[in-house]
């Protein structure tokens, strides 16, 4: 009967005989997925100014929901405050993540929902698969855009 090739074997050989006849691309390109990855994902920024702690309550953060040109744009997650303000593409007025400028959304963001009931503070009930996206959320912000501030739940009284 000739040679019989197991037939993984076989497919490894003409899988090898294949790839030699055609020029492979060079080493050090990215493979087409990880091109549009990046172009979706911004990278991380090594020239973020030092953190702030300027008090921000829910009301005062309203003001810079991208709705006047003249104010910066802020997303607040897990009462930390950042200024989203060069990323008006995504989070100015009429854009994909409008719906947690000048919020806290915590909640809506780990739900991976953009929904305007979703996008609150309170993210306790949260289960633990989605306090994880909550956090790596947070750990993306805290990578890419200058923290500005923290939310406080109550405005100041002066006593």
């Amino acid at each position: 009967m000739g040679s019989c090739w197991p037939l993984p074997l076989l497919f490894l050989v003409q899988r090898r005989t294949l790839s030699q006849s055609h020029q492979s691309p060079p080493v050090d390109s990215p493979p087409e997925e990880t091109k549009s990855l990046k172009t979706i994902m911004q990278p991380p920024r090594d020239d973020l100014d030092p953190p702030k702690d300027d008090p921000f309550t829910l009301d005062e953060l309203k003001q810079f929901d991208g709705s006047d040109n003249s104010k910066p744009i802020y997303v607040s997650i897990k009462g930390t405050v950042f200024d989203v303000t060069r990323k008006s593409d995504v989070y100015g007025p009429g854009k994909s993540y409008n719906i947690f400028a000048g919020k806290d959304g915590s909640k809506g963001l780990g739900m991976s929902s953009l929904k305007p009931e979703d996008a609150v503070p309170d993210y306790s009930d949260l289960p633990e698969n989605e306090k994880n996206v909550l956090n790596d959320w947070f750990l993306f912000f805290q990578k890419r855009y200058n923290i500005i501030g923290t939310r406080y739940r109550y405005a100041y009284f002066s006593f």
